[in-house]
Formats: structure tokens, C-alpha cells, sequence
């Protein structure tokens, strides 16, 4: 059993059949590997103990731009395509399913276990945001991170489309904990092109409809 509570790390891409193994045993033994589950709806939250990122882009203008964006978190499409995956990738944005999250980083290829805590669709008739889309998800034991990270699109009321991702996090596996500053610069470079992903996503959406 406590092989299942431990992320996993190969030289090669571990097989369609791995992942699907995997993420059987996290959907029967996996729990949150941290105790603040859902802390990532405040905005103004700062859990103990753990590194705080907040960050956001504007993606566009008006409905289409927000129904693009809402579009690319359900397809997973804000994890960058040219180092990681979210597995299986069809699954549904609903909370209490279980993903696999697939990263080629620092020579290995790293998978990792989360799921998803809550999901966000709210429509306001008044204040700055009047709709948002989005869900949090949070780290099993096999992770090599321990937190939670919300990724959020929101239409304002002045017509502007944002994407916003906060999240809390800190080392769990040990060869993360040794090597934290060499994690840090991947959780940066995830955020820069995570956002890149999104705009793209938007952008192509609407080229498409012209």
C-alpha cells in the first residue's frame, strides 16, 4: 500500500496501462496529502507553512472570448502540451475526480495524483465579476507537491476575460525538497506558459469563428 501513496518517476513515459493502474489505486486509497482543502477560494488566505502564488492575465473581450476560455479549462488545455499532461485527458471537471498529472522535468518523467475539490460557475448581476468559471484540485499522498491550485476564467463587467490561477504549495517527495529553488523556477515557467496557453486557446477560438 504505501507504494500507492508515492508518486511515481521514470527515464521513460510510463504507458497508457501504468497511468491507468495508477489512478485506480489513488481513486482507492489516495486522500489529500494536506489539511486546508478549499483555502484557495479566499483570495486573501495564506495557509501556514506553505509558498503562496497568485497570479492572472487578461485573455480577451466579451462572451465569446469567456465561452473560449471557459471551453479550454474543461479540455485541461492550460497545463503547457510540451511538458505536461493531465491524464486521462477527457476527464470531466467535477469535484472528487481523480486526475493524473504527467510532467517531463529534470530528466524523468514525474506522475503525480490530485483531485479536483470544488468547481466554481457563478453568475453576479452586480460588482466587477459577473461570471466565473473554474475548479481547484489537490495533492494525494502521490504527489511530489503538497497543496492546492485553482485555475479560474471571470467576465467582468466592463467586458474584459481574465485567467486566474492561485494556489499554495510546498515540497512532499524528498528529491523536490532537496532540490525546492530548481522547483520553484518549473512552478514560475508552469505559470508563464500556462497563461500563454490560455491566451493562445482564446485566440485560436476566435480566429475560428471568422
Amino acid at each position: 500500500m504505501g507504494d500507492c501513496l508515492q508518486p511515481r518517476y521514470s527515464f521513460r513515459r510510463q504507458t497508457e496501462g501504468a497511468v491507468v493502474i495508477f489512478l485506480r489505486e489513488q481513486d482507492a486509497s489516495g486522500q489529500f496529502s494536506y489539511a486546508e482543502c478549499g483555502a484557495t477560494r479566499d483570495n486573501e488566505a495564506r495557509p501556514a507553512g506553505y509558498t503562496v502564488d497568485h497570479n492572472r492575465v487578461r485573455l480577451g473581450t466579451g462572451e465569446a472570448a469567456f465561452a473560449a476560455a471557459c471551453a479550454a479549462l474543461r479540455a485541461w488545455r492550460m497545463f503547457p502540451a510540451a511538458w505536461t499532461t493531465i491524464l486521462p485527458e477527457a476527464a470531466p471537471i467535477r469535484t472528487g475526480q481523480t486526475v493524473a498529472m504527467l510532467a517531463h522535468a529534470l530528466g524523468f518523467w514525474w506522475l503525480s495524483a490530485c483531485r479536483i475539490v470544488y468547481v466554481i460557475d457563478e453568475t453576479a448581476t452586480e460588482g466587477e465579476v459577473r461570471r466565473r468559471f473554474g475548479f481547484a484540485y489537490g495533492t494525494l499522498h502521490a504527489h511530489v507537491e503538497q497543496g492546492e491550485e485553482r485555475f479560474s476564467v471571470e467576465l467582468h463587467a466592463d467586458g474584459s476575460v481574465w485567467y486566474d490561477l492561485r494556489a499554495f504549495s510546498r515540497p512532499r517527495f524528498w528529491p523536490v525538497r532537496l532540490g525546492k529553488p530548481l522547483a520553484r523556477r518549473l512552478q514560475r515557467r508552469f505559470v508563464r506558459e500556462s497563461k500563454a496557453a490560455m491566451i493562445a486557446a482564446v485566440q485560436q477560438a476566435g480566429a475560428a469563428e471568422k
